[in-house]
């Protein structure tokens, strides 16, 4: 039976009838005024390819049928961007190639049909010769624009950070639109990179990069103290770590398990519960943050961490349709203990099985944190949940029960 594309199809052909009917019935005459010539029976043995699932057929029937002319060049553009949408890529790619391998093509219409054939080509995965043809795009067409952009997409897809630092510059100069923070983030791949090879020199001078001149972008500070720590210098990174606390809450997933670590390592634990409870006193809301970060990395023997997990159970509605903590909170303390600890334990292993972040642009969801969105490809719009999602775990119960 004929599918809803293949009437789609069909449906571009009765097109091409009619306006071959309408171009020989009102189109120009001779001093004769010449009778309109017949619909030409080809369109019909197209039209039959494609009600029979014929496409192939169709297809090299049409190409071979129609010529590529002034009248029939927006059909075929018609045509190759609809097997695009539909996925059938292959026969896109040979629709516009049908169109650039005209001779007299006009320039306007030959860089329209390279730019086809690039989306072509990064619709099937082709992402080298999709480059060359945006890359010629971008040295001045009227589609240069958008072809930088998409070039920035390939570059962050194939993990070039040079190259799409280069093309964002040359975007921001075209379009007029700051990249910024875009860049920076560039820059802060680059240092990642640079770190994990052990090339901590560079990978400072493409923190200070990502930094000079731009917003600031919270990854440069984490960044930052990450080589600080990794380099020896827990001075430094405990400095950064705590100033990101300070300046963005939604990062005290990230750099306090960090600094317990740290402490814990150079036997400082007093000196953290006096930071912490420094913060806790200036912003009592964060103490919501202290305690699912608490929760997800299972941190738990510093009093002051304590106290906001426990403050974050007794208070959780959810958790309290479940179990009643505050008869256990009112008891002795050996069995208090007892309860909260075995209820903390149940609280990590369930927030370990649930998301962590959450890109406030799209929706999309995540365990770690990732600074470009996957779906909406915004980059730093991630945020760490405050709380474990009990709501995911009653779907995924109700959808195992």
């Amino acid at each position: 039976m004929p599918t809803e594309s293949t009437f789609l199809l069909a449906g571009l052909f009765l097109l091409l009838v009619a306006a071959g009917w309408a171009l020989g019935r009102f189109g120009e005459r001779d001093e004769q005024d010449e009778v309109a010539p017949p619909i030409n029976t080809d369109y019909l043995k197209g039209l039959n390819f494609l009600l029979n699932e014929q496409t192939d057929q169709a297809l090299e029937h049409f190409l071979k049928m129609v010529r590529v002319d002034d009248k029939t060049i927006e059909t075929h553009f018609a045509l190759g961007s609809l097997f695009r949408r539909r996925g059938e890529v292959d026969r896109a790619i040979r629709i516009h190639q049908n169109i650039i391998a005209r001779p007299d093509l006009a320039a306007e219409q030959r860089d329209l049909a390279l730019l086809s054939l690039a989306k072509d080509y990064l619709r099937a995965g082709l992402l080298d010769r999709a480059e060359k043809m945006f890359v010629r795009l971008a040295e001045g067409s009227r589609h240069q624009v958008e072809a930088l952009e998409r070039l920035c997409r390939i570059y962050e897809q194939e993990r070039e950070w040079q190259r799409a630092i280069d093309c964002s510059q040359k975007l921001e100069i075209l379009s007029g639109k700051s990249l910024a923070l875009q860049i920076a983030h560039y820059y802060c791949e680059l240092a990642e990179k640079s770190a994990l090879a052990k090339d901590y020199p560079a990978a400072r001078a493409f923190v200070k990069k990502a930094q000079s001149g731009r917003p600031r972008t919270f990854r440069g500070a984490l960044t930052r103290a990450n080589i600080a720590r990794e380099t020896g210098d827990f001075k430094l990174a405990l400095k950064l770590y705590h100033r990101v606390m300070d300046e963005s809450n939604y990062l005290i997933t990230e750099a306090l398990p960090r600094m317990v670590d740290i402490h814990r390592e150079e036997g400082t634990v007093e000196q953290l519960q006096k930071t912490l409870q420094a913060m806790l006193d200036k912003l009592p809301e964060s103490g919501k943050d202290v305690a699912y970060t608490a929760i997800v990395n299972n941190i738990g023997g510093i009093a002051v961490i304590d106290d906001c997990v426990e403050h974050y159970m007794l208070n959780e509605p959810t958790l309290l349709e479940f179990v009643d903590l505050r008869q256990f909170a009112a008891g002795d303390d050996g069995a208090r203990k007892m309860a909260l600890d075995r209820v903390r334990a149940a609280l990590s292993k369930m927030a370990a099985a649930t998301p962590r972040y959450q890109c406030h642009e799209c929706g999309f969801s995540s365990q770690r944190l990732l600074w470009q969105c996957p779906s909406c490809k915004n980059w730093e719009t991630q945020r760490p949940f405050t709380r474990v999602q009990f709501d995911t775990l009653l779907q995924r119960s109700a959808a195992t029960a």
